[in-house]
């Protein structure tokens, strides 16, 4: 396969933003970064497709005679040897020949007998000569399986070549119109203290995604980091999948059976930094600061205390988009959301650094273009590759533009970025204000506030928010009292009434209005209680907030079923009308800051109505909508209304009568062509929908 793509069509950019014609010539440099680096790999590789699969000849593998083969890159190495259970231990019996540029290979012959001289799931490490004359451990970069015993501190290296593989039984699903996301972490998925396993989150979790209506999982941690507490962000094996939760091939049935329920699932990929871990990391693997790194300042994250990649390294570019292969050819994954690309794209990390919109801060010295060509190159390959399923989503909070364009329009590549400033608002809003004082301007603006045919994925919040030294949504909203009036059998509660029904509308409205695609954290769909903290010293390595409380979504006599309804509905609600698919009309009719009601349309069928005011209520309230006919509050043939978030089955009030009928009458309101007149409960929004 050429990694040479077809002639670019960056004109298209500027149709549809013509600000961008002032950086043209910035815009077709990177481009032309990106266009150079594909055509060294065509001529030093024989194209994208074979270079990117470097994990079939480096590493340690088991040859076709049953002997064995190491090959691994260290350029400032003076040796390397390999020991482990096979040899006793002997760091000198197995030393690896030099080769070329940097590269150091080792072949052990098979037994007498023709059996394989590294048995599965043998411990090994490699043993680095390095320049100032020290013997020491080292793991593979391209380990596939580490482990470490029960308070050992340091990983070791597995030969995993298991004599059954696991056989995948599902296709790979079709990219969605709309996306839904289940952000979800396997190790905090059991009610119960502990670190729970992929056979469990198989078996417990994912038929509650799939009940609850989400069609992609996006899975956390998953790359295997030492510090269990860095939730998965500071990666020391970066083709390992986290043992501590199972083996490999327990992964594999784990998005094979999500696969079989249609759910796509999405890798949450670090290539931003790595661990600074050195005995069980990539750091200092050859014995210098530089190899897959920067060497010097430029190759360490002051505020994350990480390695940072040096993305012109023929080796590194290898090693990295070989990763991304193997995590789909080897697990199947579907896709990725690539952590800190901020970080990336700019030479000062994003480090307080506010992003005004300012375009020449975008197209300026400070980004780095070297890590920009490495994500525009990694987009092209997958989607060159797997363009029938693949998705990719940017973690960037700078609105860089053109990040999720086309890389052929000289974008990014990427599918999609999060919509990060939304949890920002949320939060910023819970903290500062009282829900009679939010500004209804400033929060409708960060909504819709996003480039035009840029995706986003809206979300009010994430594992970001959940994190100790912040709260959830629903403990902001409800802190005071979720320990004690919760319950079906409490005395009624101010507090409770008030944060139930807030959260169900800051969800709705934010999946109603804020992006493309929507993403929920694991457990927030119920307003989980508390914050997340992972066992550690800090609090005597207790997993009492490290864990997602089923039981409480479970039980019966709690008000959290609750939310978990409304979520149920909503989720199911996008499914059948499709409101997130990119284009789909949307419109605000209606911000009406005295009043609280905010009024929009989405596809030309559903007309969101919200009221933010505890206290007043609104009858006969006249909205707009562009479409005329009939809305009832109740689905065709069914007394069952779409969607009103203070209907009993979510434990609202109860205000709206779901047998009514909506008509609209010929008078044009809000700059809409018709009308309708509405009750409108306090502290309450409905969807109604055109009967066809």
């Amino acid at each position: 396969m050429s990694s040479q793509i077809e002639v670019p069509h960056i004109e298209t950019l500027f149709k549809l933003d013509g600000y961008l014609t002032t950086h043209e010539a910035e815009i077709r440099r990177r481009y032309g970064c990106f266009q150079s680096l594909l055509k060294q790999i065509d001529t030093n590789e024989g194209g994208l497709e074979k270079f990117s699969r470097g994990y079939e000849n480096f590493g340690i593998h088991r040859t076709p005679d049953n002997g064995i083969r190491m090959l691994e890159w260290a350029p400032g190495a003076e040796g390397i040897a390999l020991r482990g259970d096979f040899n006793g231990w002997n760091q000198t019996q197995h030393q690896f020949k030099k080769l070329d540029f940097g590269k150091w290979e080792l072949v052990i012959p098979p037994n007498a007998d023709g059996s394989c001289p590294i048995k599965h799931n043998t411990k090994i490490k490699l043993v680095m000569n390095t320049k100032a004359g020290k013997l020491e451990d080292r793991l593979s970069p391209w380990a596939i399986r580490v482990t470490r015993e029960e308070k050992v501190p340091v990983y070791d290296q597995v030969f995993w070549d298991p004599p059954q593989k696991y056989v995948f039984k599902n296709k790979h699903p079709s990219k969605p119109t709309s996306l839904r996301i289940y952000e979800c972490h396997v190790g905090i998925a059991s009610w119960q203290g502990k670190v729970a396993t992929y056979p469990e989150f198989t078996k417990d979790v994912l038929t509650r995604i799939k009940y609850l209506g989400y069609n992609a999982i996006q899975l956390m941690a998953i790359m295997e980091h030492a510090y269990y507490a860095s939730f998965g962000y500071q990666v020391t094996s970066f083709f390992a999948a986290s043992g501590r939760f199972g083996t490999p091939e327990e992964l594999k049935e784990l998005i094979d059976t999500a696969h079989g329920m249609g759910i796509i699932v999405l890798l949450d990929v670090v290539h931003s930094h790595a661990s600074k871990n050195v005995v069980d990391g990539l750091n200092m693997f050859d014995g210098t600061d530089s190899c897959y790194f920067h060497g010097g300042p430029r190759g360490i994250h002051d505020l994350w205390d990480s390695r940072l990649f040096n993305y012109t390294e023929w080796e590194t570019l290898r090693f990295l988009l070989s990763n991304l292969r193997w995590w789909i050819e080897e697990y199947q994954f579907d896709g990725f959301r690539f952590d800190g690309v901020t970080s990336m794209l700019y030479h000062s990390h994003g480090m307080g650094h506010g992003f005004s919109g300012d375009y020449n801060e975008y197209f300026g010295l400070n980004t780095d273009t070297e890590s920009l060509t490495y994500l525009t190159t990694s987009n092209h390959m997958l989607h060159s590759l797997y363009p029938d399923f693949m998705i990719t989503i940017a973690e960037d909070v700078s609105g860089m533009p053109a990040l999720c364009r086309g890389v052929t329009e000289g974008g990014g590549g990427f599918d999609y970025r999060l919509a990060m400033s939304l949890p920002d608002m949320w939060i910023k809003t819970l903290k500062e204000k009282s829900d009679d004082d939010w500004d209804l301007t400033n929060i409708i603006h960060t909504l819709t506030n996003r480039r035009y045919t840029e995706k986003c994925i809206a979300y009010a919040e994430s594992h970001d928010q959940a994190l100790v030294g912040d709260k959830t949504l629903a403990f902001w909203l409800m802190d005071k009292e979720m320990y004690s009036h919760m319950s079906e059998l409490s005395p009624p509660s101010i507090v409770v009434d008030r944060g139930m029904a807030l959260h169900k509308m800051i969800r709705l409205i934010t999946m109603g209005l804020g992006g493309e695609g929507y993403l929920n954290f694991i457990g927030n769909e119920f307003g989980h209680p508390e914050w997340l903290d992972f066992p550690r010293v800090g609090n005597n390595e207790s997993f009492h907030y490290c864990r997602r409380q089923w039981n409480l979504v479970d039980d019966n006599n709690l008000k959290y079923k609750y939310l978990y309804n409304f979520d149920h509905d909503m989720q199911h609600l996008e499914a059948a009308y499709g409101w997130l698919a990119p284009m789909a009309q949307q419109y605000v009719s209606r911000k009406n800051q005295g009043d609280k009601v905010v009024v929009f349309e989405r596809v030309n069928k559903l007309l969101f109505v919200f009221n933010f005011h505890p206290t007043n209520s609104y009858t006969d309230y006249k909205i707009g909508v562009n479409t005329p006919g009939k809305y009832p509050l109740h689905l065709s043939g069914s007394t069952k209304m779409v969607l009103d978030t203070d209907s009993g089955a979510y434990g609202g009030h109860k205000r709206l009568d779901h047998n009514t009928d909506f008509f609209t009458f010929n008078e044009s309101w809000d700059d809409r062509y018709h009308a309708l007149m509405v009750y409108i409960p306090s502290r309450t929004a409905f969807v109604l929908a055109l009967q066809d």
